[in-house]
């Protein structure tokens, strides 16, 4: 590991972070140190995650690409990591806020030392208030997850049961006066226990990647001149199929028929295509009818 951890000085704190109780007595971090004026968005979510999360964080974050936004997460195991990743694949700067100090000898999780390195390597940052040689410990975690949600203007839970220490972030951020958003899973999925609570409590249920812009109060980019082998760049070959039967309006009920007679691709698969396609601001559905955007 190659990079250097130097102390942060108060000058070059996150903005929003000064504002919070318990205020941090100092900061550390490694890496490049961000435009503050940018938006932030803190994404937590379940270690246990379902490949509906996964692929949700991925195309909700790609959304999100040439937007300046600052995605920022706590470098764990499962929906953190996904989020990083998601932000460099994009070209979106990234914040990994880990639980324990810098240093890669007690880096936490060991798993992620590559990941760490990567972020730091392509222009990102580390950051938090431990010693460098801090070993991560049982309540360095939901202290952490304060300068996360305080530090962000809105935190966004993708899955979490009803008791995980995701929803500690989600908590504070409401104490903090910051937005909290939330992904709609699956009614049979635990890690759809949380989101929904949530939701139930006043946060913003998540759709697509516009509902993301318009919380951080970003206007949308113009997409006139966007033409269909980009605006489709990243779609599989059954998304294209699906796309192809939507070149007019149809009730869900006629795509799943269509799907399953035309392409052999089954009902639930289809419905996941739909909603992957919702996701990434492709389709919409209204007055019944499921539609191009």
């Amino acid at each position: 590991m190659d990079y250097k951890i130097k102390k942060l000085e108060r000058k070059n704190w996150p903005t929003l972070l000064e504002e919070i109780n318990q205020l941090p007595k100092q900061l550390f971090y490694a890496g490049t140190i961000p435009d503050w004026k940018n938006k932030l968005l803190c994404v937590v979510g379940s270690r246990k995650y379902t490949n509906y999360g996964k692929d949700a964080v991925e195309t909700l974050i790609e959304g999100l690409r040439g937007y300046p936004i600052i995605i920022v997460s706590g470098l764990a195991l499962g929906i953190d990591s996904i989020a990083h990743r998601a932000a460099l694949k994009n070209n979106l700067f990234t914040i990994a806020v880990p639980g324990s100090g810098l240093n890669p000898k007690v880096l936490h999780p060991q798993s992620h030392i590559h990941l760490a390195e990567e972020i730091v390597n392509k222009g990102g940052m580390l950051m938090n208030e431990f010693q460098p040689e801090f070993k991560a410990t049982h309540y360095s975690f939901p202290q952490r997850n304060r300068i996360m949600a305080g530090m962000s203007h809105a935190t966004l839970v993708i899955e979490a049961e009803k008791k995980s220490g995701t929803l500690i972030t989600s908590r504070l951020a409401t104490e903090y006066n910051r937005d909290v958003l939330a992904l709609p899973g699956s009614i049979f999925n635990t890690t759809s226990q949380g989101p929904h609570m949530l939701i139930r409590l006043g946060a913003t249920p998540i759709r697509d990647s516009d509902d993301i812009l318009e919380a951080l109060h970003l206007e949308k980019m113009k997409s006139e001149d966007v033409n269909d082998e980009e605006k489709y760049f990243d779609c599989s070959e059954k998304e294209m199929l699906i796309i192809k039967i939507i070149i007019e309006p149809l009730p869900r009920d006629e795509i799943l028929r269509r799907a399953h007679l035309e392409h052999k691709i089954a009902i639930s698969e289809t419905q996941t295509l739909l909603s992957l396609l919702e996701l990434k601001g492709i389709i919409k559905e209204t007055l019944g009818e499921i539609r191009l955007t």
